[in-house]
């Protein structure tokens, strides 16, 4: 699950980014006994940003000299990038702040990110310990720009008790494709109001992810460099895999908003979805009787899609700052205090050793399943771009996949389409 820094930094040179000896620390000269304030922008729920004071204020009793104000930074964690990067203008961008994976390429665009590569490459920092996608996703062109502050992955969730309504067998970690297809014919019940599985069509990034593990699983690809190749023929039959049940067997449910079909699986009104471990905090508030399961695959692949978050941090040409901000940021993902934080509010743990910890156990007897989406990290092997432009070119892939599954266009249609409108965003244009 491990990518060596050493190793991200040495194909830089080969994709032209910044060389080692180029490269800027904004941490050069720090003294650990300044006295600093940091801006510390969480992206968290109300009860969450609870748990983010207190360790800030625990953080602060250890190192007096270190005061760290919290908030969520904005009113969701989605404003946080446009609220960074207007900050770029003038100075007002945080020391660190909460960051989905795929805006990384556009922060590290933005040139206000410190380069942490030889920071996390220390032996007592761990980066090891990070699943490889997280690793990945924070790395830009060879530079490391933040440390993961939340891991996950997509695996199918299933309703026991509509399974055996129907009399179909449930999934396995075995399962292809085909037998999902066949499953969610059987489970849909156009009487009851009941579908075999539900898909996002809402266009956004929710509607995009959820193809790629389909893609991988055929020996496709997102990318090739900078320019769009998923509407390849693997690309083209991992979405007509999603036509055949959406449009041909009337089997899925088309969720327009990217909000509904989570619920309607917990009101049983849906066989299985394909979604991630947030799923089982609102799961524990219901009596539904669930299983968790690696996604179906294809000739074997079980190849998933990690959609990690991260912490990113920032320079402001304070050396003092950049320090103390690193600082804070290995403790916080540290394994005895990511259990206090990740596992306290329900979310899988971001280093691999925390599965040994007592508060690990307590989580998957909590949570249900919390072990299956923590092993099927395994499986996600391939990630997302961390470019710039990939947020425009997932709306493209998002709105043809939409198009295609609400029966108004034909695959290789659509994607050829989205692969010709991200060309200019992609390459800078």
């Amino acid at each position: 699950m491990a990518t060596a820094v050493s190793a991200a930094v040495l194909l830089s040179a080969c994709n032209g980014s910044i060389s080692t000896s180029d490269r800027k620390d904004a941490a050069a000269g720090y003294d650990k006994n300044a006295d600093v304030t940091l801006t510390w922008w969480t992206g968290q729920t109300p009860e969450a940003q609870k748990t983010a004071d207190q360790l800030a204020q625990q953080y602060h009793q250890l190192h007096p000299n270190v005061t760290i104000k919290t908030s969520p930074g904005a009113g969701t964690a989605d404003e946080l990038l446009p609220k960074i990067t207007a900050g770029y203008k003038n100075g007002s961008y945080p020391d660190i702040s909460y960051a989905y994976g795929s805006w990384a390429g556009q922060l590290a665009d933005g040139g206000h990110t410190q380069d942490l590569t030889d920071y996390v490459g220390r032996p007592d920092f761990g980066w090891e310990d990070f699943p490889g996608a997280a690793q990945r996703t924070a790395t830009v062109n060879g530079i490391v720009i933040g440390v993961p502050a939340l891991v996950d992955n997509l695996a199918l969730i299933y309703n026991k008790k509509i399974f055996s309504a129907a009399g179909v067998q449930p999934p396995t970690d075995n399962w292809t494709w085909d037998q999902f297809r066949s499953a969610a014919k059987k489970l849909t019940d156009p009487e009851n109001g009941i579908y075999g599985t539900a898909y996002s069509v809402a266009g956004g990034e929710d509607t995009t992810w959820h193809l790629w593990p389909l893609l991988w699983q055929r020996g496709g690809a997102i990318l090739s460099g900078k320019k769009p190749v998923f509407n390849s023929a693997e690309g083209v039959a991992a979405l007509e895999t999603l036509r055949a049940i959406a449009v041909d067997d009337k089997s899925m449910y088309l969720d327009q908003t990217d909000e509904k079909y989570s619920a309607l699986f917990r009101q049983g009104k849906v066989g299985m979805i394909m979604s991630g471990p947030w799923e089982l905090l609102e799961l524990a508030q219901t009596d539904v009787s669930y299983g968790v399961v690696q996604l179906p695959g294809f000739k074997g692949d079980h190849q998933t899609v990690s959609g990690p978050d991260l912490w990113a941090l920032f320079d402001h040409d304070d050396a003092d700052r950049a320090g103390a901000s690193r600082e804070f940021v290995k403790w916080l993902t540290s394994k005895d205090i990511d259990a206090k934080w990740n596992l306290a509010i329900g979310n899988l743990p971001v280093r691999d050793i925390e599965q040994f910890t007592p508060q690990f156990f307590a989580y998957t007897q909590e949570y249900p399943g919390g072990k299956e989406f923590f092993q099927n990290l395994e499986n996600a092997r391939q990630s997302r771009p961390t470019v710039s432009g990939y947020d425009e070119m997932s709306r493209n892939v998002g709105e043809a996949i939409a198009s295609v599954l609400l029966g108004r266009a034909k695959p290789q249609q659509a994607l050829d389409l989205a692969a010709e409108k991200s060309k200019a965003p992609l390459s800078g244009g």
